[in-house]
């Protein structure tokens, strides 16, 4: 490749040895990079972050398959483009023998009717298609032309497989910058790994610029430091280490602000674990767990609230999702707050550990068979709907912890009702709930 390329392209991978992540998909042994090996290849989309690999693995099936590839970006060709493409598949299948592999590059840039192009010759084996698109190809993708591909889903890069990748692109000699003397300090490193996000093709073009500013010492080396990564990415680094005490002290104020019922240092914290390239899932898990655990039944919709949070991010991505993870924080924060769950499992856990397995009571058990029914499953089962208020006492705890109490609601948000409702229930005389005797037909 001609040195004038980009690092990036210069860099790209030209065998699966070379291919860094994406080990679900093209590992050893996996079914595509089987298909692939043995030129079997069918029509197929790749699925992903920008720099995850999707290109180069187009690139990887050309030069392994026996067939004529035809890249196009959706971006710049049109139908006319297509039409040419497919003309050209079919005169070199009738003289040759050809197959013709069209690579579609942001396929989901393609409008319904550039897409309708494209179905019939995948459909009869004129070309084998292969997508490339950053958007969920449920939506993007026409019905008939994604039933006739199989998608595989790319993932981000970790932090460990970018870091491969520079320091690759660091001693290669032939297509990197290997004779150059360049050296990168590590905590300029890490800062280009971390917020790389995933994206090799990010990391190589901020390593290229920054190798590019940084003049030779004396001894001919190209000392890259943590200011020059800072310009090149045009970010500066954080002071956060996501799998040290900072990660740790951090989501922990993230927590105590929630409790504290503070949004404003809830949306800080937030603020510094986002913006340092915290794992975006991670917060959402942790505010999943807080909804639970200090939210609870005084606002039953803060769980909800968090999932939806978590959903968007993994739906949407980042940067985009950090506004669904700071509406999540604003709202967990003015909730009201109670730990009567966590308080009321603890103790269920407790008594799960230290006392018997006791037996189901008969009349709770679900009586399937004649036998059963025989020795007693099921019988004096109260069936509530038959009751007043849909209510009647009976046991549902064994024996030995009958009359237990491990939930006493708070008095604050939807707990007060709670409340409320179960003072009504348990303050009744014992019986006078029992109007309607129970229909044998329930179980």
């Amino acid at each position: 490749m001609e040195r004038e390329a980009p690092l990036a392209a210069r860099m790209r991978p030209r065998s699966f040895d070379e291919f860094v992540g994406q080990e679900h998909i093209v590992g050893e042994g996996r079914a595509l990079r089987n298909t692939i090996e043995a030129d079997q290849l069918v029509s197929i989309i790749f699925w992903g972050p920008p720099g995850s690999g999707k290109t180069t693995l187009a690139g990887i099936i050309a030069s392994i398959t026996k067939s004529h590839f035809s890249p196009i970006s959706a971006v710049s060709a049109g139908v006319a483009d297509l039409r040419r493409i497919v003309e050209e598949a079919r005169d070199r299948r009738g003289q040759q023998g050809l197959r013709t592999i069209l690579f579609i590059d942001e396929i989901h840039r393609f409008n319904k009717a550039q897409q309708d192009a494209v179905l019939p010759v995948v459909e009869d084996g004129t070309v084998t298609l292969i997508g490339a698109t950053t958007e969920n190809p449920s939506f993007e993708v026409i019905a008939p032309l994604l039933s006739r591909c199989r998608v595989f889903t790319l993932n981000a890069l970790t932090d460990d497989q970018v870091r491969t990748i520079v320091e690759r692109a660091l001693a290669d000699g032939e297509r990197g910058l290997g004779k150059a003397g360049v050296v990168v300090e590590p905590e300029a490193l890490e800062h280009l790994v971390v917020d790389s996000n995933g994206d090799a093709r990010i990391a190589l073009n901020a390593l290229e610029m920054a190798a590019v500013a940084t003049a030779a010492d004396s001894e001919g080396k190209r000392v890259i430091t943590l200011p020059t990564i800072e310009d090149a990415l045009q970010r500066r680094a954080l002071l956060y280490d996501k799998a040290g005490e900072q990660h740790y002290d951090i989501i922990s104020a993230l927590h105590k602000s929630l409790r504290g019922s503070d949004p404003d240092a809830g949306l800080y914290w937030l603020g510094r674990m986002l913006e340092a390239g915290e794992d975006p899932l991670y917060i959402a898990r942790r505010l999943v767990r807080f909804a639970s655990e200090d939210v609870g039944m005084a606002d039953p919709q803060a769980l909800v609230v968090a999932m939806a949070a978590q959903q968007a991010v993994h739906f949407i991505g980042m940067p985009e999702g950090n506004l669904a993870l700071a509406e999540a924080v604003v709202y967990l924060a003015t909730a009201p707050k109670s730990n009567s769950l966590y308080r009321a499992y603890s103790g269920v856990q407790k008594d799960v550990e230290t006392t018997r397995n006791d037996p189901v009571p008969l009349h709770l058990r679900n009586p399937v068979t004649r036998l059963m029914k025989q020795i007693g499953y099921g019988k004096g089962y109260k069936y509530a709907h038959d009751y007043p208020d849909h209510y009647v006492e009976q046991q549902n705890l064994p024996d030995k912890l009958q009359g237990r109490r491990y939930y006493t609601p708070s008095d604050q948000g939807f707990e007060k009702e709670i409340r409320n409702r179960l003072r009504f229930w348990r303050g009744r005389k014992k019986g006078a709930a029992e109007g309607t005797p129970p229909r044998s037909d329930r179980e």
